[in-house]
């Protein structure tokens, strides 16, 4: 079982990174339980995830730098088959992706949208979707690289070539 320390960084499906702020006990339906205090950087939202319950949510540690080029990696692949499903389809589809919390699914639907755009315009959905896993994948990207947001996004525009 994974275990956190105040201070420590973890990422949140779906939210993004966050920061253990707090490890506290507290009594439910007269059970003793201790949670793990989250707050979520991107938006200061507070989570409270059982200490238990850490693996069912998918709270993780943040990303190895060994595991950003894997990530970067993902983003260049230009041979890849895009969906054309009907978007509200592949907007379901992408959706779960981003749920899961895996930094590498999150990375494909950037990359997947990304090359989308190309061919077509985006609906107003998807282009909320690509703005969210943009960031999702910047906050976690600069953490483990121990580098400025702005130098990951410069990055990322740059292997999309967008402005």
């Amino acid at each position: 079982m994974m275990m956190f320390k105040i201070g420590d960084n973890a990422v949140y499906p779906a939210h993004g990174v966050g920061v253990i702020k707090a490890i506290e006990t507290r009594e439910i339906s007269g059970k003793k339980q201790s949670f793990y205090i989250l707050k979520i950087l991107d938006n200061d939202m507070t989570i409270m995830v059982p200490t238990d319950n850490v693996e069912s949510v998918g709270l993780r540690e943040v990303i190895s730098r060994r595991e950003v080029t894997a990530i970067f990696k993902i983003l260049r692949k230009r041979k890849v088959k895009l969906d054309h499903q009907t978007w509200n389809r592949r907007y379901r589809e992408y959706m779960e992706k981003i749920k899961t919390g895996s930094v590498y699914e999150i990375a494909a639907v950037l990359r997947d949208l990304f090359l989308l755009k190309v061919e077509k315009e985006l609906s107003f959905g998807e282009r909320k979707m690509l703005d969210t896993a943009r960031s999702l994948l910047v906050k976690e990207l600069s953490l483990a690289r121990r580098v400025k947001e702005e130098l990951v996004e410069k990055e990322i525009k740059k292997i999309f070539k967008t402005a």
